[in-house]
């Protein structure tokens, strides 16, 4: 494993962001985001994922909904990690987490809190939930948002 991190402390960190999201929200001025609502089949996930994009730049990025810890904790680290950056440099941190999650080679210096998700492929019926946040940041991204 390429991280030196116990498995408790991981499990604390995907905690603290399902009890305490950081940026789960709906923006008082919705207008100003692109949005997409995001769920799933197999798990009770259902988010909309908001991102304020100016000058090719990611202002602000939130979601709402109903989702389970994984899906909650992960999308909840990805929007912290992606406000500030452009959009490349946040197709970069999408493409690395889900190397990491389907086992190819991976950037760890790009994920900070994200490696937390390193064992996820051990569990293959939540990859669908850990990768619902960077597939629908990776579709506003692309213009294939719900505005």
């Amino acid at each position: 494993m390429p991280i030196s991190i116990s498995p408790q402390m991981m499990r604390e960190i995907i905690m603290d962001h399902y009890n305490n999201p950081i940026n789960k929200k709906v923006p008082s001025n919705i207008a100003d985001y692109k949005k997409i609502r995001m769920d799933s089949d197999s798990c009770i996930d259902d988010i909309t994922i908001y991102l304020k994009i100016e000058n090719d730049k990611i202002v602000d990025a939130c979601f709402d909904g109903i989702a389970c810890t994984i899906s909650t904790a992960s999308t909840d680290i990805l929007c912290e990690l992606i406000k500030g950056k452009t959009k490349e440099e946040a197709f970069y941190i999408t493409e690395q987490y889900k190397n990491m999650i389907y086992e190819k080679e991976f950037d760890e210096n790009a994920l900070d809190e994200l490696i937390v998700f390193i064992n996820t492929h051990k569990q293959a019926a939540r990859i669908k939930c850990a990768t619902l946040g960077s597939t629908g940041i990776d579709a506003i991204l692309n213009g294939n948002d719900d505005k």
